[in-house]
């Protein structure tokens, strides 16, 4: 097997259980949460960003793991878990190296334009809904 799709492996198995975690963990809060408010969501995009900070720093500053092991838990496994833990950790490494006006323009473009592309997404949804109905 070649070296890229032994990495792709990697980064696939990271992944998938990084999203099976993330769907139970949600099933799991949310079942216990009272309200509307999406506090799963907000506290597994809280742990990601832990996480690969954690892992980001770590194993590229003080670790022995391999880049195969650092692939799957990071780019995979966070990935799957959030992928809101790489906008945090993005925006965090923009922000310690000074480059604070590229750090603000990144989260407000960030922000900004994914909530657009939700609003967007809904707009085309209810759309084709509509035209499905006719």
């Amino acid at each position: 097997m070649s070296s890229r799709i032994l990495l792709v492996a990697y980064a696939a198995i990271g992944g998938a259980l990084g999203t099976a975690l993330r769907y139970l963990l949600t099933l799991a809060i949310q079942e216990r949460a009272a309200g509307g408010f999406p506090i799963a969501t907000l506290l597994i995009n809280i742990t990601g960003s832990l996480l690969l900070g954690f892992l980001m720093r770590y194993g590229l500053e003080g670790s022995s793991a391999s880049p195969e092991l650092r692939l799957m838990l990071t780019t995979g496994f966070c990935g799957g878990f959030t992928t809101f833990s790489t906008f945090s950790y993005e925006t965090a490494r923009l922000l310690e190296g000074g480059e604070w006006q590229r750090g603000v323009a990144y989260i407000v473009a960030s922000v900004v334009a994914c909530l657009g592309g939700t609003v967007i997404g809904f707009a085309l949804a209810r759309t084709l809904l509509a035209a499905q109905r006719v």
